[in-house]
């Protein structure tokens, strides 16, 4: 069987992503879906432009009808943030959204993965597990995975090493209260703290640094894609090929750091042909864990208030 990927949503990120994918994955087939047709008959016009380079993917448009054979959901339609909003703010928009996604998609005999990244991912991602009724290892939110690269980058500039070098993480919600796991942090085979420049104030800084980012770039050009675009390929491509990826992304967590809420929150987690086939408790200071349980409170607080 070929590979089939069904992406929902034609934005910024989707279109990107859909770049991204073809440049880094053999994709056999790629259908787009989305509201605004037009803009979404032209990007397949565009992006079947580089197949010459990339190989013989036949890319078009569909209906969510389409969606049955295909191995992986990708939903990245949404209201994306405007300037001065948080993540937050798009629930009630973005969940009407998603509801009018899921269940026709999941009426056309999709079995494959859903991979969420519209926001609030954590959120959405919940709530496209419970819509769908699928296992929860079939449903992936691209999570807290952005949130670490950008902190990767901001270290490896801090320090002046190669980024590459540098393996940290953030963890919880993706947004304001993700917090950074730096006690498990290492740059090279060196723990993170050995490193006398990342003070406290200067780990307080980068912190800062990482949580603004996202409204930094927004404010600036209008939209985030570069990045989590490639986040959204890495975790398909780990479901395509079957090759397992371990990534911070939203998770199911059962129990995980003490959480007793059911939801999905950013956690590292191995990925591959399955979806979610591990959740990694990573250790974390007493003060992480508080952290960890004060994003999962949060979430359930947003989730209590949502019906469906």
């Amino acid at each position: 069987m070929g590979r089939k990927v069904f992406l929902v949503g034609d934005g910024a990120v989707g279109s990107t992503f859909a770049n991204d994918l073809l440049q880094n994955v053999q994709v056999d087939e790629l259908v787009i879906c989305d509201v605004a047709k037009d803009r979404a008959f032209g990007d397949t016009l565009d992006i079947e432009d580089i197949t010459p380079f990339t190989g013989n993917t036949k890319v078009r448009t569909g209906e969510y009808s389409e969606a049955g054979d295909a191995d992986v959901c990708v939903i990245t339609a949404g209201v994306p943030r405007k300037p001065g909003e948080t993540r937050l703010d798009l629930i009630a928009k973005n969940v009407k959204i998603l509801q009018s996604i899921v269940k026709p998609v999941v009426d056309s005999g999709f079995k494959g993965v859903f991979v969420v990244s519209a926001n609030p991912v954590d959120i959405l991602t919940t709530l496209t597990q419970k819509l769908s009724g699928f296992p929860k290892s079939r449903v992936i939110g691209t999570g807290t995975s952005l949130d670490s690269m950008r902190l990767r980058v901001e270290i490896s500039k801090r320090l002046n090493v190669p980024v590459t070098d540098v393996y940290a993480m953030v963890l919880g919600e993706h947004g304001d209260t993700s917090f950074e796991n730096f006690q498990e942090a290492m740059i090279g085979d060196k723990p993170l703290r050995s490193f006398e420049e990342l003070t406290d104030e200067v780990l307080e800084e980068i912190e800062t640094e990482i949580r603004k980012k996202g409204g930094k770039i927004i404010a600036n050009k209008g939209a985030t894609y570069y990045g989590v675009a490639m986040m959204l390929t890495q975790i398909v491509k780990s479901i395509l090929e079957n090759k397992a990826i371990c990534l911070p992304v939203s998770a199911p967590i059962d129990g995980e750091y003490g959480i007793k809420h059911n939801l999905y929150l950013g956690t590292p987690a191995v990925i591959d042909g399955r979806g979610i086939v591990e959740v990694i408790q990573t250790p974390l200071t007493d003060q992480e864990q508080a952290k960890m349980q004060f994003s999962a409170d949060k979430m359930a607080e947003a989730l209590a208030s949502i019906e469906l």
